[in-house]
């Protein structure tokens, strides 16, 4: 008698929306062009990557980097001799799909695996565009960020809260997703980038210019009148003089393709 075939891996939950991802990202880039547009997350990927590669004496021949809507952690790559591809979520890169191209000593992915549904298959098409003894390092909002946000949404739903706030990987399920995916050497760190606001508004139209809007498959219905009130009203009393310190935790993976 013939076996049954064997059941397909069940599908990744859909927590995301893959148009509205693209959507907030496609507003980044038209946001981004004024001068002063806000750009600290970015930045201090870019600078991390930088001291990273430099730590470990590594120089490429060839790399990907995806996010990096800059363009600086590619300048500094092309200025010493390295062949770089750039891929940008906004234009239709997929992480969660084949890459069309392998073979590169260095893939860094800047700030968008925290909005994949899929992130074990994303990582292991970032670990199959690697070359053999290839480095991965990829940089994302991770577990811890966003606490007075968080709070002042809470409050504004009171005793009916919906999802509003993106879910978060942290460092413990970062190492997991790393070995599970095949990476060697896996490390895995978080570190702080603390930044003050005026106002919710202020923090949330510095989120929208960095990426960072809401694109849950369910976002939950917009604030009332009432209920935004007490959102501002929530994020004020957290602060002191007028400003109100928000928290960003960066989540840094980083592993080998042995």
């Amino acid at each position: 008698m013939a076996l049954p075939p064997p059941a397909s891996p069940p599908a990744p939950p859909r927590i995301f929306a893959p148009a509205r991802r693209i959507a907030a990202r496609r507003r980044m880039l038209a946001s981004q062009r004024a001068a002063d547009a806000p750009r600290y997350l970015i930045d201090d990927m870019v600078e991390d990557v930088i001291e990273r590669i430099a730590f470990l004496r590594l120089e490429p021949r060839r790399a990907l980097i995806v996010g990096d809507w800059t363009g600086a952690l590619a300048a500094t790559l092309a200025a010493r001799g390295c062949a770089v591809e750039q891929a940008e979520p906004a234009h239709g890169f997929a992480e969660e799909l084949p890459f069309a191209f392998e073979g590169f000593e260095l893939v860094a992915s800047l700030g968008t695996l925290d909005t994949v549904n899929d992130l074990p298959g994303a990582l292991i098409h970032l670990r199959h565009a690697l070359a053999p003894g290839g480095l991965l390092i990829a940089s994302f909002m991770g577990a811890g960020s966003l606490p007075v946000l968080r709070t002042a949404m809470l409050a504004a739903d009171s005793d009916r809260p919906a999802p509003r706030v993106h879910p978060q990987v942290d460092v413990r399920a970062g190492g997991q997703l790393l070995q599970r995916t095949g990476f060697a050497d896996p490390v895995i760190d978080s570190r702080p980038l603390d930044a003050a606001f005026g106002s919710l508004d202020r923090l949330v139209a510095d989120l929208r210019a960095q990426g960072l809007a809401n694109v849950l498959a369910d976002p939950g219905p917009p604030l009332g009148k009432a209920a935004l009130a007490r959102a501002r009203a929530a994020f004020a009393q957290a602060g002191e003089n007028g400003r109100t310190v928000e928290r960003f935790e960066i989540l840094t993976l980083s592993g080998w393709k042995r």
